[in-house]
């Protein structure tokens, strides 16, 4: 799996379509945790492709919000972007607003992190240091039960992407934490750049 767009390309084409600071923060989040994941999972060189989807994966999300997932795949084919990317990309939202199912063991991990990532995120806000470099996984369990804490970040489909991967959310949850914790100081300072 070869990206065929650069790290800085990829970045150009994000902000062409998302402009709110969120939007941005949240596509380096799971730009970092894909990232980590492939090394972690023994994908080491496949982690810019893994990191280029993960960059991506909302590319429609700010403009088109009803259209999640339908209009990505004319953005991106404009873009030149490759089928096996948009496919990834596509398959994050499964059962959501799209019909792409993931398939790669990449694809059921960006289904399983996104959600994720965006409930660990909150966490983090709520803290005094606002990180998740002193966050336990005891506190991201806590949050996790509370369905009324970041209710937008789906549990369900958290759990279904940790069962799809054979793990007990437990597990993902200790990853996707050190994933963060391990692109959290790269993020803010390309943040406040």
């Amino acid at each position: 799996m070869k990206s065929n767009l650069s790290r800085d390309e990829a970045l150009k084409l994000l902000k062409t379509y998302n402009q709110e600071a969120f939007h941005i923060q949240h596509a380096l989040t799971v730009e970092g945790v894909m990232r980590w994941y492939a090394a972690d999972l023994g994908y080491g060189d496949d982690a810019d492709f893994w990191a280029t989807v993960g960059l991506l994966h909302d590319i429609d999300f700010e403009q088109w919000p009803e259209e999640h997932c339908k209009k990505a795949p004319e953005l991106l084919v404009a873009a030149g972007v490759g089928e096996d990317m948009i496919h990834a990309i596509c398959s994050h939202a499964y059962g959501l607003c799209s019909d792409v199912e993931p398939e790669h063991e990449m694809e059921k991990v960006l289904f399983a992190i996104d959600e994720l990532t965006g409930l660990i995120g909150a966490a983090a806000l709520m803290r005094p240091s606002k990180s998740v470099m002193d966050m336990e996984v005891s506190s991201i369990k806590k949050k996790f039960k509370d369905k009324k804490f970041a209710a937008g970040c789906s549990r369900d489909v958290i759990t279904q992407g940790a069962e799809s991967l054979g793990w007990e959310l437990p597990v993902l949850f200790e990853k996707t934490l050190a994933a963060m914790q391990s692109c959290e100081e790269s993020i803010r300072n390309e943040m406040n750049a």
